[in-house]
């Protein structure tokens, strides 16, 4: 079979965290996948160095754009949504994707779904990993565009939870992801290892993600400390693989105690 797969996320380069192996071998296997931006990450930190006096957002669409191409994306599609931000004190600005009425951005989504004949399209989980509002908007329009559009199989993209905090109380004392990275604030985001359905082994498209991470090259600065993206990359090749050699989805029509590592299976 080949099936046409929408990846749909908030924000440029959040397929190159949550999805990008899955993606890459996907495509390799002949599959259609197209990848979704819900924003153009305006409201996000970004290295100035890297802008040339542009709109970041603009700069964060082509990213996107270059990163899918990476990855063996046959279509990407920005909706035009506003970015949320996440501003502690003022929150959202107004009209952005996060504020918005779900049944209308629903219908712009179900749009594409319609268009490509989606087989599977991926969300978020229902907190939307570590809880910033658009991802949490992903979660309540991916579910109702892929009602509208009678799309048959939505994974939610997501992590492991036992595995991260194990993960960030390790890299807590290496330098390379910054000291500030705290275990405890992670207590409640993404998933626990029991509710995973989808454990998908990506190690062969290792230096397909990597290339991913590098094609958002605003993303490594801006802020204080080591941003994410960036101190991944600088993982060594071996380490890079077993750190980032598995995505994450749950799939909540599934048997409680199924475990799959295609992310297809229950299509084929």
């Amino acid at each position: 079979m080949r099936a046409t797969c929408v990846f749909f996320h908030a924000h440029p380069d959040d397929e190159s965290l949550l999805t990008a192996g899955t993606m890459a071998g996907l495509a390799a296997e002949g599959h259609r996948v197209v990848l979704v931006v819900a924003t153009d990450g305006d409201a996000g930190l970004a290295d100035p160095r890297t802008l040339g006096g542009r709109r970041l957002g603009e700069v964060r669409r082509e990213e996107a754009t270059a990163s899918a191409r990476a990855l063996g994306c046959a279509r990407v599609e920005f909706l035009g949504f506003r970015d949320s931000g996440l501003d502690p004190v003022h929150g959202p600005v107004p009209g952005a994707f996060s504020t918005m009425d779900v049944e209308t951005a629903a219908d712009r989504l179900a749009q594409v779904l319609e268009s490509e004949r989606a087989d599977l399209l991926t969300v978020y989980d229902p907190v939307g990993g570590y809880g910033h509002p658009d991802h949490v908007q992903v979660h309540r329009v991916g579910y109702r565009a892929a009602e509208l559009a009678r799309t048959p199989l939505v994974l939610e993209a997501t992590v492991d939870r036992d595995l991260l905090l194990r993960g960030l109380r390790w890299a807590a004392r290496l330098p390379v992801l910054g000291p500030k990275v705290d275990p405890a604030s992670f207590q409640d985001a993404y998933v626990p290892g029991e509710d995973i359905t989808h454990r998908v082994d990506v190690r062969r498209f290792a230096a397909l993600k990597r290339a991913s991470m590098a094609a958002h090259g605003s993303q490594a600065g801006g802020g204080d400390g080591v941003r994410t993206l960036a101190g991944l990359r600088r993982l060594p090749a071996p380490v890079f693989r077993r750190v980032l050699g598995t995505e994450w989805f749950v799939q909540r029509s599934l048997t409680e105690g199924v475990r799959l590592s295609d992310p297809l299976a229950v299509l084929r």
